[in-house]
């Protein structure tokens, strides 16, 4: 009986063949240099870091080159399918600024002429390329049950060999089409196999876009292409997607290296052109004096709703991937301060070869450069989206005195330093909630904060002085000057070489004064420009909280 029997017996509804389905999916028509990526997730759950950051290298590889950045979704592991996965998927990714070119775009829906990019969809195209390899004799059925696959590894373990099925432990691979047949006429459940030409003491050469130059034994195991459900493991059918999508350039994570010689093996037995392959290093966090994995169980960091629940712009974050990305981002963010993010060229040979360390301090700091140079409408309508979803009572503050917050937060923007108040939405609450009325009241004498060595009775005769003398319409100096006034009236020098030489000839120093102001309009000791708080306030409110601190 021929191999051709064979493989109509095993796939008798497939009448196409693989030359047709190339037809199908014509070579794409891009510029030169130009590059195909894709995101290729496995709907078995909602997104996390990692994922916007291979995403991200990907998105920025194709369109940075003029290509196409697609979305696959390998489904093939139906049984463990999340609901509404695919959709987050797309949300999440638009969330951080990146719109797929084709793919899916919903949870039945999609656009491009690749399709279908659902690999559940895609059932009678592996199947038809897995028929071709059977007539060829390049696949074969595999019936091991359970015990059989036991007694090989324990077999193998005994003899301290390599795990899995090839050679004289492929115990099905030279079983003739007579036997195989009678088998399936039989009943008895299968597996399909490559059958590997594959010699392990030859060895390939690779280069890697990330990783460089590396080499490997040729596969040898018979590894499973069509499972007993019918669908492709994940081997398979990423082979045949990416080349009839025409990608060329794929990018994955580091644990992926060692799959490489089956995938490399496969586009060979496929007859297909191999794609690019660049392994990005995993996101990795410090834990004492040792790296380790970012874990989605043990780190909230690794979950896309953390930065949105902490309310990190998405900006920030892009940014400070795109530091882990390419170190070089650091310095070209500094020349070119204004500049758009999407002008940063990525490379993907100046990527660490190691792990990517994660670090939230660094992110913040990322986070307070990319807020900063917000315009303060900008930081009012980000801030006010946020807090309507997080902080209620913030958002009825804030979008009820809509100028009284955008003032808030134009408060030093147009300097040469601005100030980096805000690392997240998380923190304004903190910052600026001595502004509003309703908060400021809600604090107790247990939240002043005083200069270092002022006593509640000094601050008290300073504030009862400065308020007989405050005026309120004067310009930043003229204000300055009657607070010095004040201050020397008081026993406090503006002269600093006098102080440092007698301490015990003055009270303090004018800033101690102007602490106590800053103290009782704010209740803290480290707040942006006192005189443009208090013209924020108004002389209303300043008087009164001037009566409310000497009530304290």
């Amino acid at each position: 009986m021929s191999l051709e029997k064979l493989a109509d017996v095993i796939f008798p509804d497939i009448q196409r063949t693989p030359e047709e389905y190339k037809a199908l999916y014509p070579k794409r028509t891009l510029k030169e240099g130009a590059k195909v990526t894709r995101y290729a997730p496995s709907p078995t759950g909602f997104q996390h870091i990692g994922g916007v950051f291979a995403a991200l290298v990907s998105e920025r590889i194709a369109t940075q080159s003029g290509g196409v950045f697609y979305l696959r979704i390998e489904d093939t592991d139906q049984k463990r399918e999340v609901e509404g996965a695919i959709a987050d998927t797309i949300q999440t990714m638009h969330n951080f600024g990146m719109d797929f070119d084709e793919g899916m775009t919903g949870e039945n829906s999609s656009v491009g002429n690749y399709g279908p990019y659902r690999q559940s969809e895609r059932e009678e195209i592996y199947k038809t390329f897995a028929k071709d390899l059977v007539k060829k004799g390049l696949a074969y059925p595999c019936f091991c049950t359970p015990e059989e696959l036991e007694a090989m590894r324990e077999k193998q373990m005994a003899e301290k060999v390599t795990p899995g099925c090839y050679g004289e432990y492929a115990i099905y691979r030279n079983l003739s089409s007579e036997e195989a047949l009678a088998k399936i006429e039989k009943g008895d459940k299968y597996i399909l196999r490559l059958k590997s030409p594959g010699n392990p003491e030859n060895r390939i050469y690779f280069t890697d876009l990330i990783k460089g130059e590396t080499s490997f034994p040729e596969n040898n195991q018979d590894i499973v292409i069509i499972k007993a459900d019918g669908l492709p493991t994940y081997h398979f059918a990423h082979a045949i997607d990416d080349a009839l999508m025409g990608t060329t350039t794929v990018i994955r994570g580091e644990e992926w290296l060692s799959s490489l010689p089956i995938h490399v093996q496969l586009f060979e037995v496929l007859g297909f052109e191999r794609p690019e392959y660049a392994h990005i290093p995993n996101v990795m966090k410090l834990e004492g004096d040792s790296k380790r994995k970012l874990s989605k169980r043990k780190d909230p960091e690794s979950a896309v709703t953390y930065y949105k629940e902490e309310g990190y712009p998405k900006a920030s974050v892009v940014e400070y991937l795109l530091n882990i990305i390419n170190s070089s981002f650091e310095e070209w963010r500094m020349e070119n301060p204004k500049a758009d993010y999407h002008d940063y060229p990525v490379a993907l040979n100046k990527m660490s070869k190691s792990g990517a360390l994660f670090d939230i301090i660094k992110l913040n700091d990322v986070s307070k450069d990319v807020i900063c140079k917000m315009p303060a409408h900008e930081v009012y309508e980000l801030y006010t989206q946020w807090a309507k979803e997080y902080d209620e009572e913030m958002y009825e503050l804030v979008t009820s005195q809509a100028d009284l917050a955008k003032a808030i937060f134009a408060i030093d923007k147009d300097g040469p330093k601005p100030r980096k108040d805000y690392a997240k939405w998380s923190d304004v609450k903190e910052k600026i909630c001595y502004f509003f009325k309703p908060l400021f009241n809600k604090e107790t004498i247990e939240t002043l904060e005083l200069p270092k060595n002022m006593t509640l009775e000094e601050a008290k005769r300073i504030i009862e002085t400065y308020t007989k003398a405050y005026v309120y319409d004067t310009t930043a100096e003229e204000w300055f000057e009657e607070l010095k006034t004040v201050a020397i009236g008081l026993g406090y020098t503006a002269d600093r070489k006098a102080f440092k030489k007698d301490p015990t000839a003055f009270k303090g120093m004018v800033s101690d004064v102007a602490g106590v102001v800053r103290a009782a309009l704010t209740h803290r000791t480290n707040t942006p420009d006192l005189y443009t708080i208090m013209h924020i306030l108004g002389e209303e409110a300043v008087r009164e909280r001037f009566t409310q601190f000497l009530s304290l």
